[in-house]
């Protein structure tokens, strides 16, 4: 298959820019598009068809639940059913953005697309090329990150080739995702509303509108539940992998910075190639091997911005081992140290 990549300048967005990737949705083909939380991997949502192309192109486990993306608040009455006033209420307050809310499916959403649920993810998205893709084709868009199951998502449409060129039927580039961590996650199909994944949006910012919420047991857990039916993308599969072994050091940050420099002399001592990430308040202090600034603890959105690409700079590089801090499980410190801890499959050092 020969990939159509094509990029579009949100400035000067038309809707004849997006002719043909319409004409691909219609006939169950795969578009991967820029969102503002990651590039996504997109077909017919209500296609079943489609829905198994999407599986297959990114090598995904079919439990693994899709999110469906819309173009308007009311989308959702077509999706879902028995539907809460508070997903009405967040809906409001935080659509277009990067929030998922996972409601009861009604008949027409195939479980293809819900991993087998009876239950189905939905999304606004802020992007406004995600958003006309939407509306002028008047498909509702499943999609998952647009990367290979388990390597790191995609925030650029340089990292949507890398894995899924040739395999897919088009590539938008419409340059960096601005948020670079997919959404949160909140299940409001039962009585008790429940973040399945932490993202931009915290548990306070919900609980502003909505009141009490509770985390899901498997977000931060530090050894993930194999008999786990995932609710949500991200649940239960080792996510957001890099190529070499990522260990996340803990603790307080000058004894972190003194492990790290340890351990990343005796792998380079041995010919290894060894990684650090480091933020830009450490990074003059690591001393051996390829040290990578992820961002500044000042400024949390530059760190989650950064997470996927420096992962993606250790796969070119072929690094061995990687070292990172770990970050404050606090607002958006939590949303980062999810996706590092499935990245790291669990590896966690306290020092």
């Amino acid at each position: 298959m020969i990939t159509k990549i094509i990029q579009i300048d949100t400035d000067d967005l038309q809707e004849e820019c997006l002719k043909e990737a319409k004409m691909i949705l219609a006939s169950g083909g795969l578009v991967a598009f820029p969102t503002e939380t990651v590039y996504g991997l997109g077909a017919n949502a209500l296609d079943k068809e489609a829905a198994k192309k999407i599986y297959e192109a990114k090598g995904r486990p079919s439990d693994n639940p899709l999110i469906v993306h819309i173009s308007s608040t009311k989308d959702m009455e077509v999706l879902a059913r028995d539907i809460p006033e508070k997903a009405y209420r967040l809906a409001e307050v935080f659509w277009p953005g990067p929030l998922t809310i996972i409601l009861n499916k009604r008949e027409c959403v195939p479980y293809e697309t819900t991993g087998g649920l009876s239950t189905v993810a939905i999304r606004l998205p802020a992007n406004q090329i995600a958003r006309q893709l939407i509306e002028s084709s008047g498909i509702f868009i499943a999609a998952p990150s647009a990367n290979l199951s388990g390597k790191p998502s995609p925030t650029t449409a340089e990292h949507v080739i890398q894995d899924m060129d040739g395999t897919i039927d088009m590539i938008i580039d419409g340059g960096k995702a601005t948020l670079g961590l997919e959404s949160t996650i909140v299940d409001l199909s039962g009585e008790t509303p429940i973040i399945l994944r932490p993202g931009c949006i915290t548990k306070s910012m919900l609980e502003n509108v909505i009141g009490e919420i509770e985390y899901d047991p498997a977000i931060m857990s530090i050894s993930p539940d194999v008999n786990l039916v995932p609710k949500a993308p991200g649940m239960k599969y080792r996510h957001y992998a890099p190529e070499g072994k990522l260990t996340i050091y803990e603790g307080e940050i000058a004894k972190v910075v003194d492990s790290i420099n340890a351990i990343a002399l005796e792998n380079c001592e041995k010919g290894h190639n060894v990684g650090v990430i480091a933020t830009m308040e450490t990074k003059d202090l690591y001393r051996y091997g390829a040290v990578k600034t992820i961002g500044s603890r000042q400024e949390e959105a530059t760190i989650a911005a950064g997470l996927y690409a420096i992962l993606r700079e250790f796969d070119e590089l072929h690094t061995e081992y990687i070292y990172s801090e770990s970050f404050a499980d606090n607002s958006l410190g939590q949303a980062i140290m999810n996706r590092l801890l499935k990245a790291a499959g669990y590896h966690v050092v306290k020092v």
